[in-house]
């Protein structure tokens, strides 16, 4: 997750529960979607895996991007 770019992720954005949870999922439906991790023009707290922002899926910005995978079966 860590590189020059914030990711965007599959979850939709919602305020985390008042209770631990581990990888809560996000709600199923909703407008805004998760970034995580972030690149160089972030604070260093923000390049963590573990941080997260949310925007509308239209928007684009030179510090977005994706990790394209393929599944090897």
């Amino acid at each position: 997750m860590h590189g020059s770019a914030s990711e965007w992720v599959q979850d939709r954005y919602a305020a985390y529960p008042a209770v631990d949870q581990t990888d809560p999922q996000g709600p199923a439906v909703g407008s805004d979607r998760v970034l995580r991790g972030g690149g160089a023009l972030l604070s260093a707290e923000m390049t963590r895996s573990a941080a997260r922002a949310f925007f509308a899926p239209d928007v684009r910005l030179s510090t977005f991007g994706m990790r394209v995978l393929k599944r090897i079966r």
